[in-house]
């Protein structure tokens, strides 16, 4: 009878690389599925439509003929000023607004709890419905704000009728919602330690020193979150600009009427919009798509901008 041999564990058959490369492939798969479906083909798609004249019906190869004229296309330009006004100047006041309406509420000793619902529940209205109800408490004519602005003798603009008062008013509408980004504050200001706010009061330090070389540091992540995210909502931006514009200019969807994006005088009209109105409602989805492409790539850069700046901020730290 033949003695049985054990093998040793350091003998034992390993699976090659190729078994291994299998293996992760098979993990992997539901992300690469997912990725090819949804990401990698549409973005190959868009680019080859993007070097054709398409309408739903006919293709046609019309080479770099969709890029060139875009440059010479005064609405789009006047889309990107517009985008670029309301990244520049209503994203960072969304998030000094937000911060700012986390701290206090961090401070408030009574009622936090009811102020911190009061200031949450407007960014849980529906995006329409809180446009419509917007636009027609600041309707010059019926509205009760300037009502009231009149009664206290203030001026009182036409704030969705007028072209130098539209993106402020859109303004408005977005801080009027920034209890999305309260929530987020202000959970990261309370995870900051108390103990250093204690152990640089002993050293002398006022509130302001605290909050700019405690606060700001420890919730540095939450303000980059915060930031990169609203730059590339408000580079989309378009249910807002959309139906305010719609409901300002008295537009309605009765048969025959024809609503152009962008009331009053193009000074609402955002890159999502014109966007749309090439590509869904005078379907030239060739160009349509060099303007996807060109938003993606927007995003990309803003995105990695600051990206860059916050990683920079913390080396320096």
């Amino acid at each position: 009878m033949a003695a049985s041999i054990a093998t040793p564990a350091g003998l034992r058959k390993v699976p090659g690389r190729r078994g291994q490369g299998l293996t992760a492939l098979l993990y992997l798969s539901p992300w690469l599925i997912g990725f090819s479906v949804f990401f990698a083909y549409p973005l190959i798609a868009t680019v080859y439509f993007s070097f054709q004249r398409y309408d739903l019906f006919t293709l046609e190869p019309v080479g770099l003929l969709n890029y060139r004229y875009f440059w010479q296309d005064e609405a789009a330009w006047t889309s990107i000023r517009n985008t670029l006004w309301l990244v520049v100047v209503m994203v960072p006041l969304r998030v000094l607004f937000g911060l700012g309406v986390a701290q206090l509420v961090t401070k408030l000793k009574a009622g936090a709890g009811f102020f911190r619902t009061v200031f949450y529940l407007p960014s849980l209205v529906p995006l329409v419905a809180g446009t419509l109800g917007f636009v027609f408490l600041f309707n010059p004519g019926t509205g009760p704000v300037p009502a009231i602005m009149s009664a206290l003798g203030l001026p009182s603009p036409d704030w969705f009728g007028d072209p130098a008062w539209s993106k402020p008013g859109l303004t408005l509408l977005a801080l009027w919602s920034v209890g999305d980004l309260m929530v987020i504050f202000l959970a990261a200001l309370l995870d900051v330690p108390k103990q250093l706010y204690e152990a640089a009061a002993l050293d002398g330090a006022g509130p302001w020193q605290q909050f700019f070389h405690i606060t700001l540091p420890v919730i540095r992540p939450v303000l980059m979150f915060a930031a990169v995210t609203g730059v590339i909502q408000t580079l989309q931006y378009f249910t807002q600009a959309m139906v305010a514009a719609r409901v300002a200019s008295g537009s309605t969807d009765s048969a025959g009427s024809v609503f152009t994006p962008g009331y009053p005088d193009q000074s609402t009209l955002t890159f999502p919009e014109w966007l749309f109105q090439q590509g869904f409602r005078d379907f030239a989805m060739g160009y349509a798509c060099v303007l996807a492409l060109i938003l993606f790539a927007v995003s990309m850069v803003f995105t990695l901008i600051l990206l860059r700046q916050f990683r920079g901020l913390g080396e320096e730290e």
